[in-house]
């Protein structure tokens, strides 16, 4: 460990200011921060001292979205090689996934932290590392076989205007991965349209409509086993197919209370409640729990909707916004048959209502208490 952090101080003097690298501070030191000990630590004084900070939190967060990617790497394999009618190994279907999520990944790290380097340098400031965590969510809920042009415009598009200019990390009020998706979906449907297969595709390969799709369209019959939708043996982007990979993230991130157990529990009673309703009355075909093992209900409500700085931050207030993010994605889903998969748009729609949420709990308390007082005086 000591030759590494001897290497990082070598290359730190030479990126000092005066040099004539010294542009590229804000990246290196970005970096720095994030494999080796911050150089600015506390010593002395009267300080907190935490074990946590921004940097564990990320890494946190990475290493829980871990068992969604690979088993998602293996999947979008074995799906190529199923549609094409190919045998293949473990290790064949993981390497064609692996060299698929790849590009994806340069790509949006590239794209992402070219924007936030330059904000940086311009402002003065470090580089947060809140983009290693959106620049690592992006691929995975993407189609493998996305252009990559698009997923770099998307991802500039959403540092730029989904952080940036609004200060950067900590004062955006949408989820930078969700923005950059949605980018992709309005500006360009044909790609992630929402009702199509994605499945690595080759020249001799047919497409056709997700089971989501068929599912909300009446097609019943076309619905894989629960065990199948379950297991994540399914087509779908790299991060939301197995509900087992995502949930063993769940379990890590609420076990390091990372993420908030209320809004994930609020997201899913919201989800399990409605599509409950909707079957009971007639207008969907499935029950109100299979809604959580389709599409990308589950990933959604763990790591997106979750997301500390976009979502609520009063303790009723989670309860509130997880359950509105559930409703309004299968409210999305039933009644919308364009756009089956309605996740994305809850959510987004949810962060902007975050703070007005946190805001009616907040007065509302004060109002609680103003009454309290008065009751003790009289």
């Amino acid at each position: 460990m000591d030759f590494f952090t001897n290497l990082s101080d070598k290359i730190g003097k030479k990126l000092e200011k005066g040099r004539p690298f010294h542009f590229l501070y804000s990246t290196y030191d970005a970096i720095d921060s994030f494999l080796l000990t911050p150089k600015e630590i506390t010593t002395n004084g009267s300080h907190i001292r935490d074990a946590v900070d921004m940097k564990r939190i990320m890494i946190t967060v990475m290493i829980a979205l871990f068992p969604a990617l690979l088993f998602g790497m293996w999947n979008v394999g074995h799906q190529h090689f199923l549609s094409i009618g190919e045998d293949a190994t473990i290790w064949q279907s993981f390497g064609y996934g692996f060299l698929k999520w790849l590009p994806l990944v340069i790509v949006t790290y590239g794209s992402g932290l070219l924007v936030e380097a330059i904000f940086a340098q311009v402002r003065g400031h470090q580089i947060a590392e809140g983009f290693f965590v959106t620049g690592f969510l992006i691929p995975m809920i993407m189609p493998p076989d996305v252009p990559l042009w698009i997923v770099s415009v998307a991802t500039i598009f959403a540092v730029l205007f989904g952080k940036e200019v609004f200060g950067g990390t900590g004062y955006n009020f949408l989820n930078p991965a969700l923005l950059a998706r949605a980018f992709v979906f309005f500006a360009y449907p044909s790609v992630i349209s929402g009702d199509a297969v994605w499945i690595s595709q080759s020249a001799d390969v047919i497409s056709g409509a997700t089971p989501l799709s068929l599912v909300m369209n009446g097609s019943t019959s076309v619905l894989p086993s629960n065990w199948s939708l379950f297991i994540g043996t399914i087509p779908g982007s790299f991060g939301e197919t197995s509900k087992i990979a995502i949930l063993l993230g769940a379990i890590l991130l609420i076990y390091t209370q990372v993420a908030s157990w209320k809004i994930m529990i609020s997201v899913i009673i919201g989800g399990l409640l409605t599509g409950t309703i909707f079957h009971a009355t007639g207008a969907c075909p499935i029950l109100g729990w299979q809604h959580l093992l389709l599409g990308g209900f589950l990933f959604g409500a763990v790591f997106m909707a979750t997301d500390p700085v976009t979502a609520t931050h009063t303790q009723s207030g989670k309860y509130i916004y997880g359950f509105l993010i559930g409703a309004i994605a299968i409210v999305i889903r039933v009644l919308n048959k364009g756009y089956p998969e309605g996740m994305m748009l809850a959510i987004l729609l949810m962060n902007i209502f975050a703070p007005l949420i946190d805001y009616c709990v907040i007065q509302l308390n004060i109002r609680h208490r103003k009454k309290r007082i008065l009751r003790k005086k009289n």
